[in-house]
């Protein structure tokens, strides 16, 4: 099992979509856990998720845990496939929870009441990508295979 889960290529493109992805959910996972770029930290976003929004403290745990660390490991492509997966199911609920009633488009002119999920989806299908296809090119998966 811990084969499949490694198990990866040498593929530019896996590179290029597990930075990305990384990168763009670095900053959303700092806000939760740190506090960084305007967020909440740690227990802030703990209290939020689970008194506002009624969230499991287990999920609300899970979600922050998957956002901070699953990014950090996609950089480093680490566990890849668990941290597209986490960040993938991240995004799912975020659309159900809060997007899904603003409707496709982002909140571009500011016309809306809130933001839509366009983004969720695409953050999805690059994490559906990197299940599928691993971490590919200088990715610690790869390295961990070779061995």
């Amino acid at each position: 099992m811990w084969n499949a889960l490694i198990k990866t290529d040498n593929d530019i493109a896996s590179l290029v979509l597990r930075l990305t992805l990384g990168i763009v959910m670095f900053p959303h996972g700092a806000q939760k856990m740190l506090g960084w770029f305007g967020g909440f930290g740690f227990s802030g976003t703990m209290n939020y998720f689970t008194t506002v929004m009624g969230i499991p403290w287990i999920l609300a745990f899970l979600v922050i845990i998957a956002e901070f660390f699953g990014s950090l490991a996609l950089i480093a492509g680490f566990l890849t496939r668990l941290s597209a997966f986490g960040i993938g199911c991240v995004m799912v609920g975020a659309i159900a929870l809060v997007h899904w009633q603003f409707g496709f488009f982002m909140n571009w002119g500011g016309q809306q009441a809130g933001e839509g999920f366009e983004f969720h989806l695409l953050a999805i299908g690059i994490a559906l990508a990197l299940m599928i296809k691993g971490g590919g090119a200088a990715s610690a998966d790869r390295y961990l295979a070779r061995r």
